[in-house]
């Protein structure tokens, strides 16, 4: 068994012993953490077993699935996918770790049944990033959302039969049209070969070379369902509903990877199977980025709920990712790659704070804190490390990221990279903007503090003499209001030990970027090589 196949069945098997579970609380969440540790205890002799300088596509398993169509169970990966299937084996255990801490599941619902479910994403997940078979991808690319549609159709905020409902149908929808362009390059794949073919490797290929009047066709449909799903602007408003309505533990998964297949899949599909039609239209791409990136910033800005905050933060970020990919120089792809990754540690951590910040004040909405800083100095100083990781202040592992975006981007790209610049200025703003409405000042807000009438005298009112020897003018006592602060307790050390795993890898690729950079580069340049040829 290849070490992908036990990462992909292993969460699987897991998410069924969880799922029997339904009625011990405590040991489904056990084993569940224990299920979600041990992956990521297994992805280290995948990662160790990855070659950076080998081939493009490595620990390669393919099994016939409908021999007739030329399908297959085919899986391998590339350094892209490596560090995403990476990021999600560890944000799965954190979530889980973190669960009594961010999410109150709804009454008559069972741990077994959320956990369950969480495993399940996290195996489909890892099958998408590691699918070498595009019709196998397509199945994948549906087959996922409907977790995810349960995570937060059931165990959602007071809007969730809304927001999951809106996350299926565009989603789906856009799977259907990628469907209808994966056929066409099937197509073109008969008339070349003779037979039909879902490999990928063998795709390339054959549609690379295909007229760019159809290339630009089937990159659309391919195009369409990954701009839905990063999200891209206009294709954004499923995210904000999603987010919002969402737990903590979901959104966490669903910001922090499930959103990078639409990126990857610019990656892996889009500009390898059509470079001429992403030279064509990078024009068009790179105006919907750029307009991701201010949008994003602004509405951010605006927001008074944390998490939808969080939500419009991520459709800026995915601006500057796809700014990055579609510029085709190596240091803006490299830098989207890996801002990939930085953006699910930084906004995964972000979240988490945010749901634990809402746990202990039972709202979500700005404007019910301030001053909690003098309550909880940990939890603040963490919120204060995540924030800074989303604006890419040096230090943190986003910098590099977004760096190398930039830098690249100006070199082919100028107007676009300089318009995205904004950006930047935009995000120290509205992320110092929400940490200082809620760590910064006195201590306020409804989830602070208990506000009440202070007491009436005895009689109810006073009496006032005329000051001439006349009748005495009963008079209504002026109402006062007294303040008492909430016990709000800081971060416990499970908190921390759960966080701390993000504050490492925060704080640590920062400073040593240069694993990632190694593992992700060479996939980078293979990516970039049939559209730099063009």
């Amino acid at each position: 068994m290849s070490w992908l196949v036990a990462l992909i069945l292993l969460p699987l098997v897991g998410a069924l012993v969880v799922a029997g579970l339904r009625n011990n609380d405590r040991a489904a969440t056990l084993t569940a953490l224990g299920v979600s540790v041990a992956e990521l205890l297994l992805v280290v002799p995948t990662w160790l077993a990855y070659d950076p300088g080998g081939d493009r596509i490595q620990l390669a398993t393919s099994v016939d699935w409908i021999p007739a169509l030329g399908v297959h169970l085919s899986f391998g990966v590339d350094g892209i996918a490596l560090v995403m299937i990476a990021v999600i084996a560890l944000l799965v255990p954190v979530v889980i770790g973190a669960l009594n801490s961010t999410d109150r599941l709804p009454e008559g619902r069972s741990a077994g049944g959320f956990l369950s479910l969480i495993l399940l994403q996290q195996a489909l997940t890892i099958a998408v990033f590691a699918a070498t078979d595009v019709f196998l991808f397509y199945v994948l690319f549906e087959i996922m959302l409907v977790p995810m549609y349960f995570l937060i159709g059931f165990y959602g905020g007071p809007k969730r039969q809304y927001a999951a409902v809106k996350f299926f149908l565009y989603s789906f929808l856009g799977g259907l049209i990628m469907l209808a362009s994966a056929i066409g390059a099937y197509s073109l794949a008969v008339d070349e070969l003779g037979e039909g073919t879902f490999d990928w490797a063998t795709l390339v290929s054959v549609v690379s070379d295909a007229p760019l009047q159809t290339q630009i066709w089937l990159f659309l449909g391919f195009f369409l369902a990954f701009a839905i799903k990063a999200p891209l602007v206009p294709f954004h408003t499923w995210l904000p509903d999603a987010a919002g309505q969402a737990p903590i533990a979901v959104t966490v998964l669903l910001v922090g990877v499930l959103d990078k297949v639409g990126t990857f899949g610019f990656l892996r599909y889009s500009l390898p199977m059509f470079p001429d039609a992403s030279v064509e239209l990078a024009p068009m791409v790179l105006v919907l980025a750029v307009l991701g990136v201010i949008y994003g910033s602004i509405l951010a800005a605006g927001q008074q709920d944390m998490k939808r905050f969080v939500a419009y933060v991520s459709i800026a970020h995915f601006g500057f990712i796809a700014l990055g990919i579609f510029a085709f120089t190596p240091q803006a792809t490299v830098g989207s790659a890996t801002y990939m990754l930085n953006h699910s540690l930084a906004t995964g951590m972000l979240i988490l704070v945010i749901g634990i910040v809402a746990a202990r004040g039972g709202s979500t909405r700005i404007s019910d804190y301030g001053g909690m800083f003098k309550l909880t100095p940990i939890l603040g100083g963490m919120l204060l490390l995540a924030g800074m990781s989303t604006l890419s202040l040096p230090g943190t592992n986003s910098f590099i990221s977004e760096f190398l975006v930039l830098l690249g981007a100006f070199d082919s790209r100028p107007v676009y990279a300089i318009i995205a610049t904004v950006g930047l200025v935009l995000a120290a703003a509205y992320v110092l903007w929400l940490y200082q409405r809620i760590m910064t000042g006195p201590v306020r807000g409804a989830a602070l503090v208990d506000v009440s009438d202070g007491p009436l005298p005895p009689d109810g009112g006073s009496t006032v003499g005329s000051g001439d020897g006349g009748t005495a003018t009963a008079v209504a006592p002026e109402k006062t209001e007294t303040t008492t602060r909430k016990a709000i307790r800081d971060l416990s050390g499970k908190e921390i030990a759960v966080l701390a795993p993000l504050v490492v890898l925060i704080v640590g690729l920062g400073f040593f970027p240069q694993p990632v950079l190694d593992t992700v580069t060479p996939s980078v340049e293979a990516t970039l090589q049939a559209v730099q040829e063009r």
